[in-house]
């Protein structure tokens, strides 16, 4: 009686996970995986949440890292701050350059006009220019305008900005006019010393 028990729970160990199916798992971090794309691992670009009058705002721009000629998205929400209600209007969105010379600005584009797909206004964007953009999304809720502007970079950034160049810009001048007043001085001396010589 005793060895019958014994065979029976080494059968069970031995043949227990053969038994038992394999378990396939479909999820990541609880997410279907059927419901995963290109970026769903990825953390976006920028994520901002702001208050804007009676609304909080989120954005977030996909992918992680944007460059020039590859697909792009922007994530939008709004929600009413009195009661969290999602904002069910439209959402136009804008962009226009963001460069730091301000004389060669273009007039803002519009990328499309966007209805809320479970509360999220998304928005595709590609730019064939790597460079510093300003994107606008723009609505109206209860009579009253809403605009929110966030920047976008796409492409990496320049290895010098306009700080650099500034910088380098003001240390260009003080050499400048520190050599500049060098040789005047030693103008000045050598002339000094030609009239104290011809006396």
């Amino acid at each position: 009686m005793m060895r019958a028990r014994w065979l029976f729970v080494l059968l069970w160990i031995l043949l227990g996970p053969v038994c038992i199916g394999p378990a396939w798992a479909h999820h990541v971090i609880g997410r279907p995986s059927y419901s995963l794309n290109e970026d769903s691992n990825t953390p976006p670009s920028m994520e901002v949440e702001t208050q804007v009058g009676d609304y909080y705002v989120t954005y977030m721009v996909f992918p992680a890292f944007p460059r020039p000629g590859a697909p792009g998205r922007v994530n939008f929400y709004a929600t009413r701050i009195r009661d969290g209600k999602p904002f069910q209007g439209k959402v136009t969105f804008w962009v226009r350059d963001a460069g730091w010379l301000h004389w060669h600005r273009r007039p803002p584009e519009k990328l499309g006009v966007q209805t809320p797909e479970d509360g999220v206004y998304r928005q595709l964007f590609q730019f064939s220019e790597k460079g510093d953009y300003l994107l606008r999304a723009e609505f109206e809720a209860d009579g009253q305008p809403y605009q929110i502007d966030f920047p976008l970079r796409i492409g990496n950034p320049a290895p010098v900005g306009p700080i650099g160049i500034a910088v380098g810009a003001v240390m260009l001048i003080l050499v400048s006019v520190s050599v500049i007043q060098r040789r005047r001085l030693v103008r000045l001396k050598a002339q000094r010393q030609r009239l104290e010589s011809g006396t």
